[in-house]
C-alpha cells in the first residue's frame, strides 16, 4: 500500500470559531494550533499546509492556571542595550489580549515557512464580534 500525501491545490479549507471565554489559554491555544496544522484531518500531511482557517473570539476572557499570572512574563528587547522590556502576563492580558493568545498559537506552529503560512489563518478578536460572517465559520467545541 502507497503512503498518500495531500496536494496544496487539493486541500478543502473549513473556517471554525473557537470561544476562549474560561478556557484555559495553553488548553485552547494547542487545539488552535492542531487546527490550524491540519492534525484534525485523515489527509494530514507534516510537510504539506493542510489546516484550516480559525477564528478565536473573547480572547480578553482567557484565564491562566496556577500563578502564571504573577509569575510568568511576557519579554521584548529592541535590539538596543538596555532595550529589555519585561511585562507580568496580568498586565499583558489586560492591554493586550489578543498578543497573548496569538504568541500562544504561534508558539505550537512549526517554526519555519510552513508555520508562518499556517499563523497566517489565524484571527483574533477582543469580543464575541468578527468581521468572518460571510465565511461562515462552524463553531468548534473544547
Amino acid at each position: 500500500m502507497k503512503t498518500y500525501m495531500a496536494k496544496p491545490q487539493e486541500v478543502e479549507r473549513k473556517w471554525y470559531i473557537l470561544d476562549a471565554a474560561g478556557k484555559p489559554l495553553g488548553r485552547l491555544a494547542a487545539e488552535a494550533a492542531r487546527i490550524l496544522r491540519g492534525k484534525h484531518k485523515p489527509v494530514f500531511t507534516p510537510h504539506v499546509d493542510t489546516g484550516d482557517h480559525v477564528i478565536i473570539i473573547n480572547a480578553d476572557k482567557v484565564v491562566l492556571t496556577g500563578n502564571k499570572l504573577r509569575n510568568k512574563f511576557y519579554y521584548r528587547h529592541s535590539r538596543y542595550p538596555g532595550g529589555l522590556k519585561v511585562m507580568d502576563y496580568r498586565t499583558f492580558l489586560e492591554k493586550k489580549p489578543e498578543e497573548a493568545v496569538r504568541k500562544a498559537v504561534e508558539g505550537m506552529l512549526p517554526h519555519n515557512r510552513l508555520g508562518a503560512r499556517q499563523a497566517k489563518k489565524l484571527k483574533v478578536y477582543r469580543g464575541t464580534e468578527h468581521p468572518h460572517e460571510a465565511q461562515k465559520p462552524e463553531p468548534w467545541v473544547l
